[in-house]
This record gives structure tokens, C-alpha cells and sequence, in this order.
């Protein structure tokens, strides 16, 4: 169960304002139940969680089993939805320098050309054993033609033809939308395997379908574990919805009282790609129509000696919202020195988690005090239980919130002009 403690933000909003926000919110989950908001075809993400696919998740977990047994390097080509929940998951969840496994490398998420010309050396670049490296590619795109993963995919694709020959086919997998598009007519001509995106999931809802689950289960993260425990939060949410609702009533009134930012962060370093994905959750669902807080994100406490300053004593018109962690998930403890040179004796035999919990709650205090409405989002330990059950609760928080807007929270038009734009300028 996600906790949610809006006590930090409640005094910033008068109690008449905070049942105003808890009735629309009512109102925003009913419209997500029944199916009657704006862009309820898009609601493929809850339907996969009401009628688990064991059988996929089997052959997810069975294909990903064969590629770690061999891969040395798994590459996910895919931009904005397509990279942001896996990559989310995997760092959350895998041990800093941990060498299990291959080794997990994102491409197609930018258009550097030196980014991609430094891949393909080290995708060349043989093991210190003088072997080659054994390289697998999962392209994840539902139309195959978003313009930084086609450039990718094209350069890479050459590259596992031209190294493993007819075997490429069998290191190449798309995931992609179920008919139609660039993507199927390749999968066709070359016969690589392939995942379906389904037609009532959006991109940046669509982790916990085999855009996300496919790279996770790579990486060793077990994808049963984490999907249920999505199911889990989601049978919750529907029996007792309160929390959903308080935190989505203090943001609403936030945000009608001329609040422009919500700052999204965390002292744990491993949510950090986690915040990033929210940001692009909430970033492309809410900001339409004029509407819309801008999703910051920060990464505490590194970013306290950056931009604190500015939360602290800039402009107010913004709020604050943190991912916490109650229990930690290391014994780190900080040892005894022969001498106090470093002024840290006070510190000695402390955990580190527990001086990073007293820079959370001083923090807290201090930007509270400073002006800065604060909610803090807890789960209990980083697993892959609590990681599923935090991604639905942020999937339907996004969605009852938007519907509190007035705004469809599935659609992305402003995405397309810059596209067009581009497009243009490149003689298309």
C-alpha cells in the first residue's frame, strides 16, 4: 500500500478548498471507472491489471531468461514511454555496479550522432578475453517511425546483420502495436520476435505491458512480482480510495491557486529515473489547454547545494512532492575514526540511511516553513511489489487528477507540431 501525507501542503490550502479538491477528485475516479472522460479508449492500463496475462508474463520471463544466459549487452532502442518505465524499474531495483546479468544500454532516446557513433565502438569493442561481446536489441516503437528510434534502430539493426548474419533475427526483438505501421512490415521481411503493444494503451501508460516488462525481465528483475503487486494497488484503490483522493484534491487546489511547478524528488538515488518518469506521466497529461503544473524533478540531497536555494527563497509558486522510502535497504554505517579531524565523531556508528532520513525531514521542515506546500509519496522498502504498486498509483492518480482539469489525460496533440516542424525542415 502507497502511503501519501499531504500534512506538509494541507496548511497552504483552507479546509473548504481541500473538500472542494476531495469531491472532484470523486467525481475524476468515477469518470475513470465508468469509462465517460475524455479518452476513455485509453484505458487498455487498467484493464490488463483487472485480467492478468499469466501466459505472457510466462513467455516474457522465459525469453528474457535465454538472453541473460548468453548476452553480454542489451540494448532497448526506444524514446519518451518506450525507455522511461524500464529504465525507471531497473535502476530503482538493480544493486549499484552489480554485474549480473548483461550489461543494460539505452539508445534511440536522443539524436546525438556522438552518442551513437561511441555505442557502436563499444558495441565492436571486444571483452578483455579478446571474445566479442554477445549483443541482443529490443526496439520498442508502436508506429516505427518516432525519428530518434528509427535513426538508432536503422544503425544498429545494420550492424547485428552485418555481425551475426541469419542469426540476428533471433537477437532482435520488436515491440510494437499489433498491425500496421513501419515496425510490422519489417518484423515481416526479417522475422524478428515481437511483443504487441495493445491498441488502448498509450505510450507513457504502457510500462507494465511488454514495452517495460520485456527489459526488466533482461534484467533480472522478476516481472510477476512487480505486476502484481500493480494489481495489488489497484484492488486497493478501488475498495479504499481516500489517500488517491487527499493527494489529488492538494494538487488540484495547488494548481487553481496559481501554483506553476510541482518539484518531483527524491533522497534515494535510485528513484531518480523513477521522478523522470512521472514527470513525463503527468508532464504530457496535464499540460494542455493552458492548464497544467510543470514536473520538475530534483534529486536529493545532491541538488540541495543546486537549486535548494531557489526552493527555498525563489519565487513562490511552487509545491513539492517526494518519493520516500521507510525502510532502508543497506547497513551502512558510518565507522569509528582514530581522531575526530573530520568532525563527524557525532556521526559515528549512525547508518547512512539514517542521516539521509534526518536531511529528508529537515528539509522538509525548512522548505515548509520557507513557503513550499510539501507531499511526501512512501512506499515501505524498494522491491519489485512496492515498485508495481507505486507505478498504478501514479497511473490513475494522473488520470482522476487530469479528468479534475477538464483535460483528456490520454492524448499528447501539442507532441505533433514540433514533429511537423521537423519534418518539414528535413524535406519530408
Amino acid at each position: 500500500m502507497i502511503n501519501v501525507d499531504v500534512d506538509g501542503a494541507r496548511k497552504f490550502i483552507t479546509d473548504e478548498e481541500f473538500n472542494i479538491g476531495k469531491e472532484k477528485a470523486k467525481e475524476g475516479l468515477k469518470s475513470v471507472k465508468e469509462g465517460t472522460g475524455k479518452g476513455s479508449e485509453w484505458l487498455g492500463w487498467r484493464r490488463i491489471l483487472k485480467s492478468p496475462n499469466d501466459a505472457e508474463l510466462d513467455r516474457i520471463e522465459q525469453h528474457a531468461q535465454k538472453i541473460r544466459e548468453d548476452a553480454d549487452l542489451f540494448i532497448v532502442c526506444g524514446i519518451g514511454g518506450s525507455y522511461q518505465g524500464a529504465k525507471a524499474i531497473i535502476e530503482a531495483l538493480k544493486k549499484p555496479f552489480s554485474n549480473g546479468g548483461p550489461e543494460i544500454i539505452f539508445a534511440g532516446h536522443q539524436m546525438s550522432g556522438n552518442y551513437l557513433e561511441q555505442l557502436m565502438k563499444y558495441v565492436k569493442r571486444p571483452k578483455e578475453d579478446g571474445s566479442q561481446k554477445s549483443v541482443y536489441l529490443n526496439v520498442i516503437s508502436k508506429s516505427g517511425t518516432t525519428l530518434e528510434t528509427a535513426i538508432a534502430f536503422r544503425i544498429l539493426r545494420s550492424w547485428m546483420h552485418d555481425a551475426y548474419g541469419e542469426e540476428a533475427k533471433d537477437r532482435i526483438t520488436a515491440t510494437t502495436g499489433p498491425t500496421g505501421g513501419v515496425l510490422n512490415k519489417i518484423i515481416e521481411e526479417e522475422g524478428y520476435h515481437k511483443y504487441e503493444i495493445p491498441e488502448d494503451i498509450g505510450g507513457r501508460f504502457s510500462v507494465l505491458t511488454p514495452v517495460g516488462l520485456f527489459p526488466v525481465a533482461v534484467a533480472g528483475i522478476d516481472v510477476q512480482t512487480l505486476f502484481y503487486g500493480a494489481v495489488a494497488e489497484y484492488e486497493n484503490i478501488e475498495k479504499s480510495p481516500e489517500s488517491l483522493f487527499d493527494y489529488a484534491a492538494v494538487r488540484f487546489k495547488l494548481h487553481k491557486n496559481e501554483y506553476a511547478l510541482d518539484v518531483i524528488g527524491s533522497f534515494e538515488p535510485e528513484l531518480t529515473s523513477f521522478c523522470g518518469w512521472t514527470q513525463q506521466l503527468l508532464g504530457e497529461s496535464e499540460g494542455k489547454e493552458g492548464k497544467g503544473l510543470f514536473p520538475a524533478t530534483a534529486a536529493y540531497s545532491t541538488d540541495l547545494h543546486s537549486i535548494g536555494q531557489m526552493i527555498q527563497q525563489g519565487r513562490r509558486n511552487m509545491m513539492e512532492t517526494l518519493l520516500t522510502v521507510e525502510k532502508p535497504f543497506s547497513s551502512q554505517k558510518l565507522p569509528e575514526a582514530h581522531n575526530d579531524v573530520d568532525q563527524l565523531g557525532y556521526l559515528t556508528g549512525k547508518s547512512i540511511h539514517e542521516i539521509n532520513q534526518s536531511a529528508l525531514e529537515g528539509t522538509c521542515q525548512a522548505h515548509i516553513e520557507g513557503g513550499v506546500p510539501v507531499v511526501r509519496i512512501g512506499v515501505e522498502k524498494l522491491n519489485e511489489q512496492q515498485i508495481g504498486g507505486l507505478i498504478y498509483f501514479y497511473e490513475i492518480f494522473t488520470a482522476v487528477y487530469v479528468y479534475m482539469l477538464d483535460v483528456n489525460p490520454f492524448n499528447q496533440p501539442g507532441v505533433e507540431n514540433y514533429k511537423k516542424a521537423m519534418y518539414r525542415l528535413l524535406g519530408k
